[in-house]
């Protein structure tokens, strides 16, 4: 079992313990700046084992999130010398790059739908304080984009219960890459509604 199927096991774990509330916000927190398991895998099974509980949980994940994403951005004003070289080691250059490119190219929208894809939300995080986005549109970027992602696995747990444990389990990607590109049709619509 490799190091990442371990901590991912780990976390089930203490999805189903008394403090699992705490591990989430941590989690969540962790993951927005340095971590590499996304939240929702704490998430899901808490808001199956906790069905009353859904949106407050949705939201602590969304807050944490947040909060660990200003760490990420505050990272990248202050600290990028020191974290690109665990970057490049975890090999998350390219993708770090990308992320460069596409708020060279959306800014705000790129904070947005990163928030709410599979993409790493951290390189996100750390590239927005490399090239200084202004913090209030990042903050709000940051909110809409994971709270979107959150609300929505509560969402989908309240409609579903224990089938979108095993669902998501195995197309979480393909769920997420759907969701981006829904939103993009939406901001595309507008933008064209816009301007065009």
């Amino acid at each position: 079992m490799s190091f990442l199927a371990r901590i991912y096991e780990k976390i089930l774990v203490l999805s189903k313990t008394s403090r699992a509330t705490y591990y989430l916000v941590i989690l969540s927190f962790s993951e927005s700046s340095f971590f590499p398991i996304p939240p929702d895998v704490m998430l899901a099974p808490m808001c199956i084992a906790q069905p009353k509980r859904i949106w407050i949980l949705a939201f602590y994940t969304t807050t944490a999130s947040v909060l660990g994403g200003l760490l990420g951005y505050f990272i990248g004003v202050y600290g990028f010398s020191i974290v690109e070289p665990m970057l490049m080691t975890a090999g998350y250059m390219d993708k770090y790059d990308l992320a460069l490119q596409w708020f060279n190219r959306w800014g705000f929208w790129a904070i947005l739908v990163a928030g709410f894809s599979p993409i790493p939300y951290k390189l996100f995080t750390i590239a927005a304080g490399v090239v200084s986005m202004a913090l209030p549109a990042f903050i709000l970027a940051s909110f809409v984009g994971r709270g979107l992602r959150f609300f929505l696995l509560g969402a989908l747990v309240k409609l579903f219960g224990n089938k979108i444990d095993s669902f998501l389990k195995r197309h979480i990607n393909v769920v997420g890459w759907v969701s981006v590109f829904i939103l993009l049709a939406f901001i595309g619509v507008d933008f064209f509604n816009q301007y065009g």
